[in-house]
């Protein structure tokens, strides 16, 4: 997508960062967004191509930040073509040990921060009157829940952003504004550091994790498919399909 402007959330490392990467590759500009000055800082000056990266760095969940974004995104290149969704937290524990604190931390980072988010690139993208793309990151367990992985808070957090891109799909259309949603299962990511990922593997019918890598190209294709939109794309290996023996 040579010459288009994306804006990708959480894009200090993981995932996000591997999307942003690929979205120079094709000759694109890229507003990387987090909230630790320092590792943005990092993430910037490892990707390069410094004429096409601009950084933001604020918490997600203020709506301070994502006009920021926008701000960026024109002051440096003109405008915003596509809204890449990722920022947010995930961990297990289970439903009665879980505090206000944390489930209010879920749903600012994962579900108010999204929302805000696409707020400020929507009024943009209808100044701009061309469109637009947006690509929300939900989870295959708003579809299909593991027993053994409890998390209530981020899964019912998720949920919202899965309803919101069906919502926004249809009320964006007019204004040829595409709203899709990626679904991971299990991916190799920073996000899942702490434990053996690898132990996972059973609960997809390929039995084995996901790779950043598989994220990053359902992005890029939801990103520039021009008659997709509501959707979400599931990359999880066939987890809400079925299981591998």
């Amino acid at each position: 997508m040579p010459g288009i402007t994306a804006v990708v959330t959480g894009s200090s490392s993981g995932i996000g960062l591997d999307i942003a990467r690929a979205f120079l590759a094709q000759r694109s500009n890229v507003v990387l967004g987090g909230r630790d000055a320092d590792r943005l800082a990092k993430a910037a000056a490892g990707l390069g191509h410094a004429d096409r990266v601009a950084s933001v760095a604020g918490d997600i969940g203020s709506a301070a930040t994502g006009e920021a974004l926008v701000r960026a995104a024109v002051e440096r290149f003109g405008g915003v073509d596509v809204l890449v969704n990722n920022a947010g937290a995930f961990a297990p524990k289970p439903f009665t040990e879980v505090t206000q604190e944390e489930l209010d931390g879920y749903l600012a980072g994962n579900l108010r921060g999204t929302y805000l988010t696409t707020q400020a690139v929507v009024r943009r993208m209808r100044e701009q009157g061309r469109g637009g793309s947006i690509v929300n990151i939900g989870t295959v367990l708003v579809d299909h829940a593991v027993a053994g992985f409890p998390a209530s808070a981020p899964v019912v957090s998720k949920g919202g952003v899965h309803a919101l891109t069906t919502s926004l799909a249809a009320e964006l259309a007019a204004d040829g504004i595409r709203v899709n949603l990626v679904s991971p299962g299990v991916i190799r990511s920073p996000l899942h550091a702490a434990v053996d990922v690898d132990a996972f593997g059973g609960l997809a019918l390929l039995n084995r994790v996901g790779e950043v890598s598989e994220v990053t190209q359902a992005v890029l294709y939801l990103a520039g498919a021009e008659f997709v939109t509501g959707h979400a794309l599931r990359v999880d290996g066939g987890h809400v399909t079925g299981r591998a023996l």
